[in-house]
């Protein structure tokens, strides 16, 4: 075998390491993110998403909200999720995307630097998460949270149900103060 060979299977070792320990480092997430451009752009495959959560981002856009996406997945991952999904190019939903090149969604400091970037105050943001770990981060912000609860996401303990607005469709956000 050569060192040529040796060194790709060095590279697919470690892609397949970060993968079986859900690493969300920026460079296995700009991979993924060169692999889905060839799968949605090439192929059958289209972004999936709940059926709440095209109406639900349409009535928050009406009411003058604007709605922002954050991901350990790339932006260019993103774009393309979105761009081609089972519902169509939803591209013009979003004011803007982003990924850990802001920071790692479980730093309260990636939180705070978006806000910055879109010129808002933290504590007039909602951030929607299904990981607890990134509510606790963006509370740590400043941001308001809710936790959402969809099939397949891992258990919440009865004190995250007590520390966190809880809610199971986009159609339900609200403010924990309200």
């Amino acid at each position: 075998s050569s060192d040529l060979d040796k060194e790709i299977q060095a590279v697919v070792d470690n892609v397949l390491w970060q993968i079986s320990k859900d690493r969300k480092t920026t460079a296995l997430k700009q991979l993924q993110g060169h692999m889905w451009k060839a799968a949605f752009t090439n192929g059958p495959i289209k972004g999936e998403v709940y059926d709440d959560v095209v109406p639900s981002i349409k009535k928050f856009r009406e009411a003058g909200l604007k709605v922002y996406i954050y991901s350990s997945g790339s932006v260019e991952a993103q774009k393309l999720l979105f761009g081609y999904s089972i519902e169509g190019d939803l591209l013009a939903l979003f004011d803007g995307h982003f990924d850990t090149t802001s920071g790692a969604k479980v730093e309260s400091d990636s939180y705070k630097r978006i806000a910055s970037d879109i010129g808002c105050l933290p504590e007039n943001i909602l951030f929607l998460t299904d990981i607890i770990k990134e509510a606790k981060a963006a509370e740590e912000a400043g941001t308001h949270v809710c936790v959402v609860v969809r099939p397949g996401n891992a258990d919440l303990t009865d004190d995250e149900k007590l520390n966190y607005s809880i809610i199971k469709s986009f159609h339900e956000p609200h403010r924990s103060e309200e």
